[in-house]
């Protein structure tokens, strides 16, 4: 547009946005004025607020597919620790009387050695659930498919 085109406009900003404006057109080295018109023409497009809820659907679609994921995870866990559970009231007996005290020292003993090992894994980043997408040898045989000596 030629400047006969153009209808003056008297703006007041605040001093730190007055600032920003004037770095960046500094950086851009275009006029103030340009950096204004071409951020208010994009504000007032009318497809700008389509461009926004593009973009806010998209991340939304995201933020959705890592939950469904976090979700699997935790069904995994709650799964792994379930069969862990399962077996091991399976092959433990209660006890009581003069022997509980024994019995009680190798449960806790037992309880560590499970805090360990799963601290190892978590460490290592060999996690149960990618052995099951895999379909790994050692996972089958942890949920009891295919377990050594069975057919």
């Amino acid at each position: 547009m030629t400047r006969s085109n153009r209808v003056k406009h008297a703006l007041g900003l605040l001093p730190q946005l007055s600032r920003q404006l004037a770095d960046y057109a500094g950086r851009k080295r275009v006029s103030q004025a340009a950096v204004v018109e071409v951020a208010l023409a994009s504000f007032l497009s009318p497809d700008g607020s389509e461009r926004l809820e593009a973009a806010f659907s998209r991340r939304l679609d995201l933020i959705s597919r890592q939950l469904d994921r976090l979700g699997y995870h935790v069904d995994v866990g709650t799964e792994a620790l379930t069969l862990y559970l399962r077996r091991w009231f399976t092959v433990t007996a209660a006890s009581s009387g003069p022997e509980s005290a024994a019995a009680h020292a190798e449960v806790e003993k037992r309880v560590a050695f499970f805090i360990e090992a799963l601290a190892r894994r978590m460490e290592t980043g060999r996690l149960l659930h990618d052995e099951l997408v895999r379909g790994d040898e050692a996972a089958r045989h942890i949920l009891g498919k295919d377990a050594p000596g069975t057919k």
